[in-house]
Order: C-alpha cells, then structure tokens, then sequence
C-alpha cells in the first residue's frame, strides 16, 4: 500500500492538512492531487470539523509548485487532463462549506499559489515567497491561477506575476492583497490556529452563509448578489444558533453554537 502524502490532525474541532512530501518541497503530483480532493471531501462530510489549516511539511515550502518531473512527459491531452485534476480541486476547496485556512510557511509558487488561492483565508510567515512562475518553464498557469490571482490581485498585478514570473515576498503579496496576514516564522502556526479556532468556534451555518454569499456575489451581479444574500440572511432565522447567538447578546453571555 503506497504511504500517503499527507498527514491529517485534528486539534479539536480544527482539522490540519499537511503536503507531506519535503524532500520534494511539497510539489504536487497526480497522487497528491487526489489524496487531497480525497481529504477535503471527508473534512466537509464530517460534523466535527468546523475549520480547516492547510500546510506544507518541512520548514522550506508550503508548496513549491506541481510536480515537474512528472510534467515533464506529458502529452497534450495528460497536460489537460492534469490541469483538470488540478481544477478540480481547487474548485473543492473554494466551494468548502467551512472555512479553509492556507497557511504558508515558505515557497508558494505556481500549482502551490494556487493552491493557497483556493484558500478562503491565507497567512504567510514573513520569509514566504510568492509567485506565479510557469512562464519561465515555457508553461502557463493550468490549476486557475490566471483566474483566481486578477480576482485577489487585479490586472496589473497578475500580468506582471504571470509574464515575468519572479515571486514577490509576503509584505508585497500582502499589499497585493493576495495574503491576508503577516506574521513572523517562528508564530505562524500559533497565530493560524489561533485565527481558526476563532472560526471553529463561530457559529457553523451562519459561516457558510458568508462563504456562499461571496462566492456566489463575486461571480454575478450586484442585483443577483443583493438577493441571493437577503435569501441566505432569512435561512438564518430558521437555526437555532441564530436564537442563540442574539439570547446569548441580550444576557451579556458568550454563545454556544452547536451547527443546528
């Protein structure tokens, strides 16, 4: 049986996900694919879990990019097929039910940027570095990086990312608005867990509520967008954490959300 590539931890209702390949900086092979289409798939069946962290193993890399000795041979249409496989797990993770943090500990580049887009939140130790550099491979971003980077970054800053290839530190990636927080190396992972045990805590259906309303709103009209939230806010009056989030702020007490 082929060891996995990944390693999976709970710290209570926080599920950690971790690239599990560092002698490889992480890179993302076919297998590695799967196994993490496979991993975020369990994490949104299971009720336990309310928040995700995912990682890369190692102190060099959250992901260094796919796997390019695997690349290397492919054909046209396996170059499709491996952007596909890509695709389709970003698009998992994106449309998590539950909040998804990527927390990146070195080199995100090309397929590992990527993969952190796909990310809804992200924290970058202060020595990452960021990029999209499949152009000086002869290659264009295939795992959605074009797509999600102009929607984080906007124009200017994804074609210069894209066409030039050089990665930019996490301060730049920051301004960029690519990373949403920068922290030094050494409190990464007790800031991260910190952020996600915020959210674990936070009541679970009104999280998805958000999620939906943002990817839903960012890809149609204001008009679309204005009703789509006004349906998602009325649902909320049908859970029970929405009773007892308001009871718990009119008693002065803090909340117990229990997902229902």
């Amino acid at each position: 049986m082929t060891e996995s590539p990944l390693l999976i931890a709970d710290r209570g209702a926080v599920r950690q996900i971790t690239v599990n390949r560092p002698d490889k900086l992480n890179a993302l092979n076919a297998a590695t694919l799967d196994a993490l289409l496979a991993a975020f798939e369990a994490a949104a069946a299971d009720p336990a879990v309310r928040a995700v962290i995912l990682t890369g193993a190692g102190p060099k890399a959250f992901v260094a990019g796919a796997d390019i000795s695997e690349m290397n041979t492919l054909t046209p249409v396996q170059g499709r097929d491996f952007s596909q496989r890509g695709q389709k797990l970003m698009r998992r993770i994106e449309k998590m039910p539950k909040p998804v943090i990527g927390m990146i500990n070195g080199f995100a580049l090309g397929g590992g940027l990527e993969l952190a887009m796909g990310c809804h939140l992200r924290i970058a130790s202060d020595n990452a570095k960021i990029g999209q550099p499949e152009i000086n491979l002869g290659l264009i971003p295939g795992f959605g990086g074009t797509q999600r980077l102009l929607r984080l970054a906007g124009r200017a800053a994804t074609l210069e990312l894209c066409l030039v290839g050089t990665p930019i530190d996490a301060a730049r990636a920051r301004e960029l608005g690519i990373v949403n927080r920068v922290v030094p190396a050494a409190e990464l992972e007790a800031e991260t867990f910190k952020l996600a045990e915020q959210l674990a805590a936070a009541a679970p259906l009104a999280l998805r509520g958000v999620l939906d309303c943002i990817a839903v709103g960012g890809e149609c009209g204001i008009e679309e967008g204005l009703e789509y939230e006004t349906a998602q806010f009325g649902l909320m009056f049908a859970t029970d954490d929405m009773r007892e989030g308001t009871t718990a702020f009119l008693e002065r007490r803090k909340p117990a959300f229990a997902g229902t």
